[in-house]
């Protein structure tokens, strides 16, 4: 009988790819809803996916705590295994090839709320597979940072730092792969175990490259308001909490392949090309249908 999987926030980014990759690989998917007993949702399930995660930046201190205890007592009642997406902020600014064995070193608060709230995980006493990545690229450009940040403006570039300094970046379908493979994995996993995804390397500079590839036409380049950002951040949350997250886009840093390659040998990322086609949901013809470009 195929294994059953719960998925926590089905309807936000990780939710929506990895329920479709686990049906993919022949597993049973369970959706959580929302207000509904989460230990209750968890019997019989295998593995947990933890795709929760307050929106925009809201009211972590708050809202992350009580996510983390409802995710650890649904874990603990099934004896499932949780699948947790890590992120990057805890790394701080010291530029690098980051990797499970980088010492934290957080600057803004969100980084040492992520840190306490994997600690705790590993504290915990269940098994728990953080699959740490950077910004999500989603093809169906649901709130990353393609569609908010560099691409949020029909043919420019916008450019958040440098156009030069990379950072790690990861296609949301390759990321629900590797989540299945792993899960599928879990018997001969550590009880807690910190996985780099290390997906697509990239600079505002290559986003360009490729996108202008893809479509055969320029992009413009123009800098974010950073200065409108501090202006409105003593009024406008989202403005507050991504300026305090601006020294990522100042770090040039990549996250090691090593751990992942060797759990999954034969795994491999999506083509940059690829990538970038999906999310322009170019044509056939080369044109890209629901993005404009430069004339």
């Amino acid at each position: 009988m195929p294994d059953t999987v719960l998925i926590l926030g089905s309807s936000g980014r990780i939710g929506r790819h990895s329920a479709a990759a686990f049906a993919r690989a022949g597993w049973l998917v369970r959706r959580y809803t929302r207000g509904t007993d989460m230990r209750e949702a968890a019997k019989g399930c295998a593995v947990i996916v933890n795709g929760l995660n307050p929106p925009n930046y809201h009211n972590w201190a708050g809202l992350l705590p009580r996510i983390t205890a409802d995710v650890i007592a649904a874990a603990k009642a099934s004896g499932a295994t949780v699948v947790l997406p890590g992120n990057v902020y805890h790394f701080g600014d010291t530029p690098g090839t980051w990797s499970e064995c980088t010492p934290p070193r957080p600057v803004a608060r969100k980084g040492d709320l992520r840190l306490e709230m994997e600690r705790t995980y590993a504290a915990c006493g269940f098994q728990t597979i953080i699959l740490r990545a950077g910004n999500f690229i989603d093809p169906d450009r649901q709130g990353c940072m393609w569609t908010e940040l560099y691409l949020r403006k029909p043919g420019t570039l916008t450019l958040p730092g440098p156009e030069r300094t990379r950072q790690a970046f990861c296609y949301l379908p390759d990321w629900a792969r590797a989540a299945v493979a792993l899960a599928e994995l879990r018997t001969q996993l550590d009880p807690f175990e910190d996985i780099p995804f290390p997906g697509h390397t990239l600079s505002a500079g290559d986003i360009a490259a490729a996108v202008e590839a893809v479509t055969g036409r320029p992009l413009r380049r123009s800098s974010f308001p950073w200065w409108a950002m501090r202006l409105a951040s003593p009024v406008w949350e989202m403005a507050r909490e991504l300026t305090e997250m601006r020294y990522l886009w100042r770090t040039d840093h990549a996250l090691c392949a090593k751990r992942l390659s060797a759990l999954l040998p034969g795994f491999a990322v999506t083509p940059l090309d690829e990538v970038v086609a999906a999310y322009l949901h170019t044509a056939p013809d080369g044109q890209a249908s629901h993005v404009a470009v430069a004339p």
